[in-house]
């Protein structure tokens, strides 16, 4: 009898421990998991894996970078994979971990080995773990703001008007108050969604609406300054707001931003960026504007660069078989225009997964429909009365769609939609820009001289470089190397020579005058492109 319960009891044991395994695999990554996750990778792949913190932000979390590949990974072209660059996409995140692992696990079989070989993929999983971690906290709320504080409502007091929780379910919604001075009605698509007012059509405003909390500083605005300072994707120089909000204090004014900039800005083998967040250039492609520079400055993607965009976007299209994108989310002082305008990188951006809508029909509206369709009916809160101490007398009501579930699927999703990521993100990296030596001809030409002629040949997908990187000094040019050996001299061609930036399957033709036997060594690339060489005997 002892042995069956003794049986029993391992068997509810083993039961409710593969629960729990298979709970924790449908679910976000917190931030003291994710820091385990990274470790654990760094244990179980020494060899093809390096791990370190870049700095620690404000509110006392590790910045990590996860690197990965073969040999001397800082000499080798090299792929930026950003995750967490707005703290309410989580999913950005989930995606750049999920990246990782796929890529440590696969790293023995031959596509992968054979990649690793030839690319450094840079990964920062988390770039907003301050922002990020509020998804986890017993109040749920969008931030998008580290713990830096910060007088957003230039009062000369910080963080004093923050979010309650006036309905007691710990998740930060929406109030709507009556009052014939409200610019907002209910919507005719699906009353539970509230809609501006369109004096246009006729209609007047019956609603008051406002995030869920009170007036704390008696301003007339509700949870402008609360906890949560300044954005990492507001913070950068490109098309930096001055005195936005949570835009800093001034550009790169955050630990978290200088050291990301600064660790790329050393990284002269980086040729790619690629953001996992809400700005979007993969579910829709960039367009090159006419007259796209004011004052000299230059804020549409180059007509060189567009086609590669257009090109990885079918991709994208092709592999995770996403469709439909919404428009891009527009960002002041953003991350992935930054990683283009300024660093000078191939840079592009998704979130990773949305859902398809109608065109012009209202998000949330939208949304709702798309998440009953799929058997996710608990998407939003039902319109709930609550006694709201700024509205004596008024009716006031709680109620909204959950926050982080617009831009964040159901965890129950993630494998699939890492998965079908990763798979973009290897066919990505096997695009990169690959330089070989074709046409080798030596020629004599009489009297000790002879003439050696070849084309450099970049085989990749890439170009060598983006157009906007070429006046760029973060962007290291390509040059070409004649080393000849005792004995020898150069009539004709310089030993040192600036190659321009060559398209994908593009060549350039060279040619020296070498007088003298023995061996004229060829060195060709840079950096971002990978080096090639050859040695030509000269008899």
């Amino acid at each position: 009898m002892r042995k069956i319960f003794r049986k029993l009891f391992n068997l509810i044991i083993f039961l409710s421990v593969f629960h729990l395994t298979i709970d924790a695999q449908n679910q976000y990554t917190g931030y003291n998991s994710m820091v385990n996750r990274i470790r654990a990778l760094s244990d179980k792949y020494p060899k093809a894996c390096s791990v370190r913190s870049l700095i620690k932000t404000e509110g006392g979390k590790e910045i990590w970078l996860i690197t990965i590949g073969s040999g001397k990974m800082d000499s080798k072209p090299g792929i930026v994979i950003a995750g967490g660059v707005e703290g309410r996409h989580i999913l950005g995140r989930e995606l750049a971990l999920g990246m990782a692992s796929s890529l440590l696990k696969e790293s023995s079989s031959v596509e992968v080995k054979e990649l690793l070989d030839k690319i450094t993929f840079y990964i920062l999983p988390d770039l907003s773990p301050d922002a990020s971690e509020q998804f986890f906290s017993e109040m749920k709320y969008e931030r998008t703001g580290n713990a830096r504080a910060t007088d957003e409502d230039h009062d000369f007091v910080t963080d004093e008007d923050g979010f309650e929780d006036l309905n007691k379910d710990g998740l930060i919604t929406l109030v709507r108050v009556e009052d014939p001075a409200g610019k907002f009605i209910k919507s005719s698509e699906d009353d539970r969604i509230m809609a501006e007012a369109d004096l246009s059509k006729g209609q007047s405003g019956k609603y008051l609406v406002f995030s869920e909390g009170i007036d704390n500083d008696k301003d007339g605005n509700f949870n402008e300054d609360g906890p949560g300072g300044v954005d990492f994707n507001r913070n950068f120089t490109f098309n930096y707001e001055s005195f936005g909000p949570e835009s800093g204090m001034y550009p790169v004014s955050e630990p978290e931003t200088r050291a990301a900039a600064d660790f790329l800005f050393d990284r002269y083998n980086v040729y790619a960026v690629l953001t996992f967040g809400p700005q979007d250039n993969l579910g829709e492609p960039l367009k090159s504007a006419s007259g796209g520079e004011k004052n000299g400055i230059i804020k549409s993607i180059l007509k060189e660069d567009e086609a590669l965009n257009k090109l990885l976007s079918d991709k994208y299209h092709e592999i995770t078989g996403m469709t439909g994108a919404p428009p891009s989310t527009k960002r002041k002082g953003d991350f992935f225009e930054w990683a283009y305008f300024h660093y000078g990188r191939y840079s592009f951006s998704t979130p990773g997964w949305w859902f398809s809508a109608e065109k012009d029909k209202n998000d949330e509206v939208a949304f709702l429909k798309y998440a009953e369709k799929n058997g996710k009916g608990d998407a939003f809160i039902p319109w709930t009365p609550v006694i709201h101490p700024d509205f004596p007398g008024k009716k006031a009501e709680v109620g909204g769609i959950k926050p982080f579930i617009l831009t964040n699927p159901l965890a129950d999703s993630l494998d699939v939609i890492i998965m079908r990521n990763y798979n973009f993100i290897k066919a990505v990296a096997s695009m990169h820009p690959e330089l070989e030596f074709l046409d080798i001809n030596v020629e004599n030409q009489g009297e000790g001289i002879q003439r050696i002629s070849l084309k450099l040949h970049n085989s990749g997908i890439f170009a060598t470089s983006p157009k906007i990187g070429e006046e760029n000094m973060w962007t290291r040019v390509m040059r070409i190397t004649a080393e000849t050996s005792d004995g020898q001299s150069i009539i004709s061609g310089q030993k040192v020579q600036k190659v321009e930036r060559l398209e994908g399957n593009q060549s350039a033709e060279f040619s020296w005058l070498i007088s003298g036997k023995g061996s004229v060594k060829i060195t060709a690339g840079a950096l971002n492109t990978g080096t090639v060489s050859t040695t030509i005997e000269l008899r």
